[in-house]
């Protein structure tokens, strides 16, 4: 990747914010060398890993990634005969029980169903080391001290050394507290000098205990006096206390090559905790930025949607929409300085060098980025002292390295493409290079305050025109970017808005072409128009999502209802079959019991006539049909056509196909609703042709179709009943067996009159109310005889 490009899109501050995000000097050190990747497998590994820890922030309040530590050379040492520290033996049992952890906690959520694999990946290389690190805590404590119970001899000469020690406490303290101690010593305490007990004597004292003078005070009035009583008491301490350090060498040394033994796995350990501190340290700063997982791709194309600069405070920022590569692949962004032009272009820079480095973007959902092998930026001030250099010379030194490099998978981005020479030449210039950047088929952006490049926009296939919006009401920048709208100069607005008499104005006015006024006019009619665009776009997408939603519950409404409708059926089946069974069981103890008289009292009951009524109450036992969501459907290649009768075999219920909606789904009508459905939950349903009906003193014109369906709702009852009576005879002209009446639920008279005019039509074999795919109670069906 371009390092000067990393360095003006400021790249590196980035970087300085994941940092506080990382638990660890080992994931900070990966933060520091973090860098885009141009391998498109990689960047779409590097997003997915990220995508996985930012969701399990969102699913768990806490990550266990404390107590991880560097201890890389602690190993190396180790594995070489060094005998570590105890704080660096702390440090490897804390890094182990922290491994131990993540492993732990990236497993429950495996148990718990949720999908990680890339962590699991991770969490599946460590090797837990509990022997190893029960060891170390059991010899250490937390703090670096060797614990009595590290051994048994060193428990035993601990014990030693702390009753040799309370026996010299008590010789000295007897000494301190004699009549004549008061007067020989400077202070009536004890203390150690040396490593061995001592006490305060006076200067003038110091041959009346005798024993080792260890040290004197500042002003030499005090010696610190070991007196003879007590020397071999500190000598046999002494000797306790060297034969305690033995030990405790002895047990760092037999604790060190037992770190040195897993030399192998504790390097796994490292390595992985280093990378899964890195992760979540880029998920938390996606959290912190709010931020989204850009879907990727190798061809070019650039989406961003409500894009911001990752730099820039939320709550100051504004998001814009940008698309490249597809229908265009270079943006020209004209307008005035100071209008928010070299955001736009670090924004998508940024946000590019985000993504391939697999971060997560500061965009909505759905926003796509590219892949390329390199991004190029000339962006701001770049006069050179040193080289003597001035800011055009400098900008053109980039410009032609840029040119020498970029190619078909680069990104360019100019800001203020030729400035810093004459205004002609300038635009010459700039013309020249963008036809040149474009031929090799890079994606541009550039920014530009000439108004020659207005023009090339719309003379050039592939290039689009944009500019940053200008508010002449508050004379300041919108850095709302209008995709397709050229920049327009608002020197006049502005000087108008600040008080410029309107006749320096229009003077103003005549010395400019009317060429150019009639661009501004055009300029500003396009704003206008794709502010409003952009207003009804925005309402249009909000219908569509609650449609959607609305939709959505309404198909979970209807499923809900036929599975309860199913289970309702089911209980209510088994319950009879049950109570049948218990009718049949007492049916049989009766006939047993007329079969018992018969032999006993010799009663005449014919065997044949036993045998006819058991089979009667059989044949009386109803077949219970399971629902429809049980059965299993043997799916048959059926070619579907628009007009065709369907089954929808996930809500048990008929409809009509009205049109294809894509390779595998139909949009079906089912009595008042509308749905998609797949073609593998649709059976088709074979209709018989009716014959058909001809006769002979019956001429129908043209409006004489008649439809499926007659609507009531509105209707008076009076001329209700007459519409109806007159569609029931020429449904039945028309040879249909069954049509729909919709009146509406309302108060229920309408409902009633019409089913009552209904049941009395000799015509009609049976009337029902529609189900809950048909209206409901809001509709009767009727099937004619």
């Amino acid at each position: 990747m371009h390092q000067k490009a990393l360095k003006v899109l400021e790249f590196e501050k980035i970087k300085e914010q994941i940092l506080g995000h990382a638990s660890s000097s080992l994931g900070k050190e990966k933060v520091k060398n973090l860098l885009p990747s141009i391998e498109f497998e990689e960047v779409v590994k590097l997003q997915a890993e990220t995508d996985e820890a930012a969701n399990v922030f969102r699913l768990k309040a806490n990550v266990p990634l404390s107590g991880i530590h560097d201890i890389r050379a602690h190993i190396k040492r180790s594995v070489i005969g060094g005998v570590l520290s105890p704080h660096e033996l702390v440090q490897i049992a804390s890094t182990i029980h922290a491994s131990r952890q993540m492993k732990r906690f990236i497993e429950d959520m495996e148990d718990e169903k949720i999908e990680i694999p890339i962590l699991n990946e991770h969490a599946e290389q460590i090797i837990p080391l509990p022997h190893l690190e029960e060891s170390i805590k059991n010899a250490i404590d937390e703090s670096g001290e060797i614990l009595d119970s590290a051994s048994d001899l060193l428990r035993n000469l601990r014990n030693q050394l702390r009753s040799n020690e309370a026996r010299v406490r008590e010789k000295l303290e007897s000494m301190i507290r004699s009549s004549n101690a008061q007067k020989m010593l400077s202070d009536a305490i004890v203390t150690i000098r040396n490593d061995r007990f001592v006490i305060p004597v006076k200067q003038e004292y110091r041959g009346h205990y005798g024993g080792i003078i260890h040290d004197q005070s500042a002003s030499g009035q005090t010696l610190f006096i070991e007196p003879q009583a007590i020397v071999q008491l500190n000598n046999q301490l002494q000797d306790i206390r060297v034969k305690e350090q033995l030990e405790i060498e002895r047990i760092l040394a037999e604790l060190s090559a037992l770190t040195a033994e897993s030399e192998m796995e504790l390097q796994v350990i490292v390595d992985i905790l280093t990378n899964l501190d890195f992760i979540f340290a880029k998920a938390r700063y996606g959290r912190q930025i709010k931020g989204s997982m850009p879907v990727m791709n190798d061809n070019g194309i650039i989406r961003l949607y409500k894009a911001r600069h990752p730099l820039i405070p939320i709550n100051e920022v504004v998001a814009n929409d940008i698309k490249l590569g597809k229908d265009y692949t270079t943006i020209v962004i004209t307008g005035p300085n100071t209008g928010g032009k070299t955001v736009t272009l670090k924004t998508v820079g940024l946000c590019t060098l985000m993504a391939q480095a697999g971060l997560q973007i500061p965009a909505l959902d759905g926003s796509e980025l590219a892949v390329f092998d390199a991004v190029y930026a000339d962006i701001g001030d770049e006069q050179s002292i040193e080289q003597s250099l001035s800011t055009f010379s400098s900008h053109m030194v980039n410009i032609v390295d840029i040119l020498n490099k970029a190619d078909f998978n680069s990104l360019v981005l100019f800001d203020e493409l030729g400035a810093g020479t004459d205004p002609g030449e300038g635009a010459a210039l700039a013309i020249s290079i963008l036809d040149e950047i474009y031929k090799r088929g890079s994606r541009v952006i550039a920014t530009t305050h000439y108004p020659e490049l207005k023009a090339y926009g719309y003379n050039r296939e592939g290039v689009l025109n944009a500019s940053v919006e200008f508010n002449v009401e508050t004379l300041s920048p919108t850095y709302k970017l209008l995709l397709g709208v050229p920049g327009r100069s608002n020197a006049f607005e502005i000087s108008k808005r600040l008080g410029l008499s309107a006749k320096v104005i229009e003077a103003a006015r005549t010395h400019v072409s009317e060429d150019t006024n009639q661009i501004d006019k055009m300029i500003a009619s396009l704003e206008k128009s794709k502010r409003q665009a952009e207003t009804e776009q925005e309402e249009a997408r909000d219908y569509l999502k609650q449609s959607e939603k609305l939709h959505q519950d309404l198909q979970k409404q209807l499923m809900d209802f036929y599975e309860q409708k199913d289970t309702l059926f089911e209980k209510a089946a088994l319950k009879a079959e049950e109570m049948i069974e218990q009718a049949k069981d007492e049916a049989d103890k009766i006939i047993r019991d007329l079969r018992k008289m018969r032999v006993e009292k010799h009663v005449e009951i014919k065997e044949h006539e036993l045998i006819d009524a058991k089979k009667r109450l059989e044949q009386a036992t109803p077949k219970i049909e399971k629902s429809g969501k049980i059965l299993k459907h043997k799916a048959k290649k059926q070619t579907f056509n628009p007009g065709d009768e369907v089954k929808v075999l996930t809500f048990g219920q008929k409809g009509t196909l009205l049109e294809r909606v894509s390779a595998s789904e139909w949009q079906v009508q089912m009595g008042i609703m509308k749905m998609k459905v797949k073609e593998k939950d649709m059976e088709y349903v074979f209709t018989p042709k009716q014959p058909e009906y001809k006769p002979m003193s019956i001429v129908k014109g043209r409006d004489a179709e008649v439809k499926l369906e007659l609507d009531l709702r509105g209707e008076r009852f009076e001329s209700a009943l007459v519409r109806v009576e007159k569609y029931i005879d020429d449904a039945l002209l028309s040879n249909y067996s069954r049509v729909s009446i919709i009146h509406g639920k309302g108060t229920g008279a309408l409902r009633q009159g019409v089913q009552e005019y209904l049941k009395n039509h000799r015509s009609v074999k049976k009337i029902r109310f529609g189900d809950a795919g048909e209206g409901g109670t809001g509709v009767t069906i009727v099937e004619f005889k």
